[in-house]
């Protein structure tokens, strides 16, 4: 039996605490939205800089010095009502204030500064007004800024009664302040917007250079893509282009060796198959007629292994089918297990050899077999689970070896030719999908077999 599973520590990734740092979790992963924030990171602090320095000093030397001269006029307007040689009404103060200084004028005989205001406002221009009226009129004043949206009050307690001022609250305002945030925002927005779309243009060859090596790592052709982008990228994409070939080339030596060999080994192993068969039945004969048998199962698993490597062409394929091709019509022990709607993109027969190599290694030396398949984060899962003797976790790694056999006895009615791991792990590999072998709940071995989903998989 399969040695128990040993405890394994739960997995966190390259963080210790399993999840990344805020700070990694806030910022953008994409190379676009990166490389913009690299770019308007140092746009918008500056223009925050010097949006806050003009605040900080135009906006308040302007307030200032509008709010003195609005006091400087109500000043004035007190000292002609007090003038009684100039010989003025007070209502021909008002009238003249009015026209001249825009003011709105309004006077009540013996009463003072009104109850119930609001307390004084701590803004920029609740400071300077109330500074103002301090240096410049000598009797008890109150103002307020808030009371309505578009004027300003202001009383004063005079020695005969109050004088109230009312005025619009755009004389207080310069309108350089509102230029000032439109040519801002406007130029931070019209800023961004442009670099969006040069950022877009210089990340897109990148883009297509990674989806070119995860197709050609999935064992797909990229006959369209060709180097494009900065300079940088386009020597990036010429090296993937020359390794591409190279890999294709060397994979098509290895195929046309092995299948050379293969077939060139068939004709000897046929002269030696005739001339034992014209052989006594003595021992020595016997395991001749073995060996020759064994050395034609390992041409057998060459040219399997060959044709793996051929050049099929990938395509969509139902998991369903794809393991109910693997595991035959006659198979009663084992039970398939997938969703219909669940799909990879495949060369079909490869992929079906694979799987039929695991499904038969269970079923020779088990006697349940369940095979299942479940979509898993953007990959294909399928699992091969038995309830035979399993493979030691030290000798695992090994199993996959070329010619290496989990069965000691080397009897080649109990096992094969030690390729059929081999193969299987190959083919997943070519598609872009990894193999791994662990304890299985049903007590024996579990082949788990990970694979890219298609693009409509669920």
């Amino acid at each position: 039996m399969a040695e128990p599973r040993a405890a394994q520590p739960e997995t966190t990734g390259p963080y210790p605490e399993g999840r990344p740092p805020l700070i990694k979790r806030v910022l953008p992963r994409s190379l676009l939205g990166r490389a913009m924030l690299i770019v308007v990171t140092p746009v918008v602090l500056v223009q925050a800089i010097a949006a806050y320095v003009f605040f900080e000093r135009h906006y308040d030397t302007t307030t200032r010095r509008l709010a003195q001269a609005l006091v400087d006029d109500i000043a004035v307007t007190i000292t002609l009502i007090e003038d009684r040689r100039l010989g003025l009404s007070r209502a021909d103060v008002f009238a003249l204030a009015n026209q001249t200084m825009r003011l709105d004028l309004g006077f009540m005989p013996g009463a003072g500064l009104p109850a119930g205001l609001p307390p004084a406002g701590e803004t920029i221009l609740d400071r300077r007004l109330r500074t103002a009226l301090a240096e410049r009129i000598p009797y008890p004043t109150a103002a307020s800024t808030w009371a309505r949206p578009e004027t300003v009050r202001i009383w004063v307690a005079m020695p005969d009664g109050r004088l109230t001022v009312t005025v619009p609250r755009k004389r207080l305002f310069s309108v350089t302040t509102y230029l000032l945030v439109f040519w801002t925002v406007g130029t931070g927005v019209l800023f961004v917007a442009v670099a969006l779309i040069f950022m877009r243009n210089q990340v897109r060859p990148i883009r297509r250079l990674a989806v070119a090596a995860e197709r050609f790592g999935k064992g797909l052709d990229v006959p369209q893509f060709r180097p494009r982008g900065a300079r940088e990228v386009r020597q990036a994409a010429a090296a993937f282009i020359q390794m591409r070939r190279r890999v294709e080339r060397q994979i098509q030596q290895r195929t046309d060796m092995l299948s050379g060999v293969s077939h060139d080994l068939r004709t000897p192993l046929t002269r030696m198959k005739l001339e034992l068969a014209m052989l006594d039945d003595t021992p020595a004969a016997e395991s001749l007629r073995r060996d020759v048998a064994e050395m034609e199962r390992m041409v057998a698993g060459y040219l399997a292994f060959a044709r793996g490597e051929g050049t099929e062409t990938p395509a969509n394929v139902p998991v369903a089918d794809l393991l109910a091709d693997a595991a035959g019509p006659e198979t009663p022990l084992v039970e398939v297990e997938a969703p219909p709607a669940l799909t990879v993109t495949v060369r079909r027969e490869a992929m079906r050899r694979a799987l039929g190599n695991l499904i038969a290694n269970a079923r020779r030396h088990a006697t349940t077999v369940r095979v299942t398949a479940q979509a898993r984060a953007g990959h294909v899962a399928v699992c091969i689970d038995d309830d035979g003797p399993g493979i030691p976790a030290s000798r695992r790694e090994d199993a996959f070896r070329p010619f290496v056999r989990m069965d000691d006895s080397r009897n080649p009615d109990t096992g094969g030719t030690g390729l059929g791991l081999t193969i299987a792990r190959d083919i997943v590999r070519g598609h872009g999908g990894e193999l791994h072998l662990s304890d299985s709940p049903l007590g024996g071995l579990q082949a788990l077999v990970l694979l890219p989903a298609a693009p409509d998989a669920n």
